[in-house]
């Protein structure tokens, strides 16, 4: 990927990461907020509407971390495995793993009541669903079926790491950015996963053009050398 093209995945990543906290939050922490709108506060409104898109600018950077972290750990994979195969079965047994990590050891411990459980297996359905719809999205865009358990593996797992940060809290009211730090984490890993080909494909032809350029400035350079 060129640099103008990186600048414009990452920046893109950013806004979306901004966004989806930002009015995430406020459904989220309505609560937090409404006093400031019910006073008339408006400064104290946006500093804290701001205070939100910060946090997701945080986890779209952490989440940008986490894909080109994925993508060399990838190539490790199928390098150590030799088939792809194989590397496919060794992500789907670590896919049932981490699901079975999240129920047992960071919700259970978390859980008090039915209303509890009805939250944390929410948002579990939501990260499946997502993931899910991802994946199949991306063998529909590239038309390999082989993509579909890297494509779960990295919305689920890789995802999961992520979320770990708000999962390993235990302050009062951490279920609300349990449930706040998943979303732009999703959208944004979701975004990655089926925009970075069209950016590497919009490098390539990039280099090309810049190629062609070349190409044509030697050649008129040779033409008035000759005159």
């Amino acid at each position: 990927m060129t640099i103008r093209n990186w600048i414009k995945f990452f920046f893109m990543c950013i806004l979306i990461g901004g966004i989806v906290t930002g009015v995430a939050g406020i459904f989220i922490r309505w609560n937090f907020f409404q006093p400031y709108l019910a006073a008339g506060e408006i400064g104290e409104f946006i500093a804290a509407f701001s205070w939100m898109i910060l946090l997701g600018v945080t986890m779209s950077v952490i989440a940008q971390a986490g894909y080109f972290a994925y993508l060399t750990l990838h190539q490790v994979g199928v390098g150590i495995f030799r088939t792809l195969t194989l590397w496919n079965w060794v992500q789907a047994l670590l896919i049932a793993f981490v699901i079975f990590d999240l129920i047992v050891f960071r919700f259970a411990p978390s859980a008090k009541g039915f209303q509890d459980w009805l939250f944390y297996g929410g948002l579990l359905i939501f990260l499946i669903s997502a993931s899910i719809a991802t994946a199949v999205k991306k063998v529909q865009l590239t038309n390999k079926k082989h993509i579909l358990v890297s494509s779960l593996f990295f919305m689920i797992v890789v995802t999961s790491l992520e979320w770990i940060i708000a999962l390993m809290g235990r302050q009062g009211n951490i279920d609300t950015y349990v449930a706040l730090l998943l979303f732009p984490l999703v959208v944004v890993n979701a975004y990655q996963l089926l925009a970075l080909p069209k950016y590497n494909a919009k490098s390539d032809e990039d280099r090309r053009r810049l190629e062609e350029r070349r190409k044509a400035r030697k050649l008129e350079a040779k033409q008035k050398a000759k005159a």
